[in-house]
C-alpha cells in the first residue's frame, strides 16, 4: 500500500524551476534517504507531503488516516511549558487510564468491605473493568512510557534545568533536540525528517539509529550524515536536475550504483558526440551550399557551426585533487603550529578538561570526540582565544594564522557578495592562486556565476555554510578549527571539503559527530570522557597518539 504518492509533480518558485515531472511512492515501512545539493528541492518535497506547498502541476496524495510527523533542523517548538511537560502531554490517553484505575482502586476497597449481593456484583464489574484497563495499558505501552521519556531525554542530553526550563528559554540547538524527542515518542505512521542528526552527538545519533530499528512506520529522511543513512535507509532518492533518481539499498550501495549510472551516461554521451560530428559535417556542407547561393539565412548555419566547433574543443575537466593542490601549492607551513601545556577549563564546580598537553603539527587532522556538553566546543573557543583557560597555556608561534569556521559563518556580512566575501580576506589564496584555479574550486563547491554575484543576505543556510567553508579553505591559514562543519553542507559540498582537507598542508582540529567524515579525514583522535580528555588510537594506517 502506498502511503504517499506524487504523480507527475512540477513545482517552481518565482519562475525558478525546482521540481519537474516527479513521480514518487512511499510504501509501508519504506526508509527513504533523500539527498541532493542545497536548493535542489529536498525540503520542497517534504513540504508537498505536508501540504505546505501546492504543486504547479500533478497530484500529491496521502493515504486517508495516515499520521504524519515532521522534524525540521529549524525547530518551531516553543512555549512556556518545559520539554518534560510537553512529552508528558503526549500520553494523555495513558493518564486517563491511570486516573480511572485509581478510581477503581478506591471503589474496589469500598465494594470489598460490603456484604450485600450488589456489593459482590459491583466488585466483579470493577475487577473486570480493571483487567480491561490493564490490557489497554499493556497494549499501549502505558507501563513504560515514563521510562521511554526519560531514556529519550537522557540520550539527547537533557539533564537538570534543561528538562524543567520553559522551551522559550532554550537555545535553538536544544529546541531541536526537544522537537526530535517529541516526534520519536509520538511514533507517527510516516516520519518526515529534515537533517535530524544536526546538533546531536555520536551517542544521540546512535540512539536514533537504534530507535529506527523498532520503528514500524515509514520515513523520508533528508540528511548529509552518510553513516546514519547507511544504517537506517532502505533506498536512496537523489534530487538532481529537477528530477528524482532512485537507488535501492543503503548509501554504500547508492555510491556503487551511481558510478554505473554515470558510466552509462558517459557512454551515451560518447555516442551522441559521434552523431553530432556527423551532423556537423552535414551542416558544414549545407553552409557552404548556402554561401555559394548567397542565401540570407547563412548566419544561422555559421552560428551552429561555431557552437559545434566549440564542443569539439572542450577538454575533460582536471581531477578534483589537481585543482586543490594547485591552490595550496604556494602555502608554506611551519612544522610546529601550536603548543598546548597543562590546559584546563571548567565552569563553576564542573571541570571540562584539565592537564591537556600536546603539540599541533603540520599535517595533523585531530578529531575531537565526546558527548554533548563534555567540552569539545569550549576547547576550540579556548584555542581560538575566545575564552580564557582556567589553567595552562596555548602558544601560537609567530606567523601562524588560525581561523575558525564557526566565526567565519557568524561574521558573514549580509550586504557582501559571495565573490567579495571569498576573495577579500587578508592573505587569501584567492589572491595568490590563478583565477582559473580559484574559479574551478568555487565551481566544485557548486557556486554558479549567478550565485557568486548574490548578496549573502539572500542565501539559504546551506549556501551561507558553503561561503564560510570556502573562506576557510582559501584563507591562507596554517590551522583550521572546525566545529560541526558538515551540519549545513550537502553531500557534494562535504565531499569537496573532505578532499580539500586531505590535501591541506596545515593542521585541522575538528569537532564532528559525522562518523563517515571523521573516519575519512582523521589521523588522530582526542576523546573527551566524563571529566578529562583521553587519547585513543589513531585511524587505521596511522600511528597511535598518546597525550599526557
Amino acid at each position: 500500500m502506498s502511503l504517499l504518492r506524487l504523480n507527475d509533480v512540477t513545482v517552481s518558485f518565482d519562475g525558478r524551476q525546482v521540481l519537474r515531472e516527479v513521480f514518487f511512492r512511499l510504501e509501508a515501512r519504506d526508509r527513504v534517504g533523500l539527498i541532493g545539493r542545497n536548493g535542489s528541492g529536498k525540503s520542497t518535497l517534504l513540504k508537498l507531503a505536508l501540504e505546505q506547498v501546492a504543486p504547479d502541476a500533478g497530484t500529491v496524495a496521502l493515504e486517508p488516516g495516515v499520521k504524519l510527523g515532521y522534524f525540521s533542523q529549524f525547530s518551531e517548538l516553543d512555549g512556556t511549558a518545559s520539554i518534560t511537560e510537553v512529552l508528558e502531554g503526549l500520553f494523555e490517553h495513558i493518564h486517563a487510564i491511570e486516573r480511572e484505575l485509581a478510581e477503581i482502586d478506591a471503589a474496589v476497597a469500598v465494594a470489598a468491605a460490603g456484604t450485600s449481593a450488589d456489593d459482590a456484583k459491583t466488585l466483579d464489574d470493577l475487577i473486570t473493568r480493571q483487567a480491561e484497563l490493564f490490557e489497554q495499558m499493556e497494549h499501549q505501552g502505558g507501563w513504560d512510557y515514563q521510562r521511554n521519556i526519560d531514556r529519550a531525554l537522557t540520550t539527547l542530553g537533557f539533564v537538570g534545568a534543561h528538562r524543567t526550563s520553559p522551551i522559550d528559554d532554550l537555545s535553538g540547538g536544544w529546541r531541536n533536540r526537544a522537537a526530535l524527542a517529541k516526534i520519536v515518542l509520538e511514533a507517527p505512521d510516516v516520519l518526515l525528517l529534515d537533517e535530524p542528526t544536526n546538533f546531536l552527538d555520536v551517542a544521540g545519533v546512535e540512539w536514533l539509529e537504534a530507535w529506527f530499528r523498532d520503528f514500524r512506520g515509514a520515513a523520508i529522511i533528508v540528511s548529509h550524515d552518510r553513516t546514519f543513512l547507511d544504517s537506517v535507509v532502505t533506498r536512496i532518492v537523489e534530487v538532481e536536475n529537477y528530477h528524482l533518481h532512485e537507488y535501492p539499498g543503503t548509501f554504500d550501495e547508492y555510491v556503487v550504483q551511481k558510478q554505473f549510472r554515470l558510466k552509462t551516461l558517459e557512454q551515451q554521451f560518447v555516442h551522441e558526440s559521434e552523431l553530432l560530428a556527423f551532423e556537423a559535417e552535414g551542416i558544414s556542407d549545407r553552409r557552404e551550399a548556402l554561401k555559394a547561393s548567397k542565401q540570407a539565412n547563412s548566419g544561422t548555419g555559421k552560428a551552429l557551426g561555431k557552437q559545434l566547433a566549440g564542443i569539439k574543443k572542450q577538454r575533460a575537466p582536471r581531477p578534483v585533487d589537481q585543482i586543490i593542490t594547485e591552490i595550496y601549492g604556494g602555502l608554506h607551513i611551519k612544522d610546529v603550529l601550536c603548543r598546548i601545556d597543562q590546559l584546563g577549563k571548567g565552569y563553576g564546580d564542573r571541570v571540562l578538561f584539565e592537564g591537556l598537553t600536546l603539540e599541533i603539527r603540520r599535517g595533523n587532522r585531530i578529531v575531537v570526540l565526546g558527548a554533548n556538553g563534555s567540552g569539545k566546543s569550549t576547547l576550540l573557543r579556548v584555542l581560538m582565544g575566545e575564552e580564557r583557560p582556567d589553567a595552562g597555556s596555548v602558544d601560537w608561534p609567530k606567523g601562524v594564522k588560525v581561523v575558525s569556521y564557526n566565526r567565519m559563518l557568524a561574521e558573514l556580512d549580509d550586504d557582501d557578495t559571495v565573490t567579495h566575501a571569498v576573495n577579500a580576506l587578508p592573505d587569501s589564496l584567492a589572491l595568490t592562486a590563478t583565477r582559473k584555479s580559484v574559479g574551478r574550486f568555487l565551481a566544485m563547491f557548486q557556486f554558479s556565476e549567478a550565485e557568486l554575484k548574490q548578496r549573502i543576505g539572500v542565501l539559504s543556510g546551506g549556501q551561507r555554510a558553503r561561503v564560510a567553508m570556502a573562506q576557510c579553505l582559501l584563507s591562507g591559514a596554517s590551522v583550521l578549527l572546525l566545529d560541526e562543519p558538515t551540519n549545513h553542507l550537502d553531500l557534494s559540498s562535504t565531499q569537496v571539503m573532505e578532499r580539500a582537507l586531505l590535501h591541506f598542508p596545515g593542521a585541522v582540529v575538528v569537532v564532528s559527530h559525522d562518523r563517515f567524515f571523521t573516519e575519512k579525514i582523521g589521523t588522530r583522535t582526542l576523546e573527551f570522557g566524563r571529566s578529562t580528555p583521553a587519547a585513543v588510537s589513531g585511524q587505521a594506517g596511522h600511528p597511535e597518539l598518546t597525550l599526557t
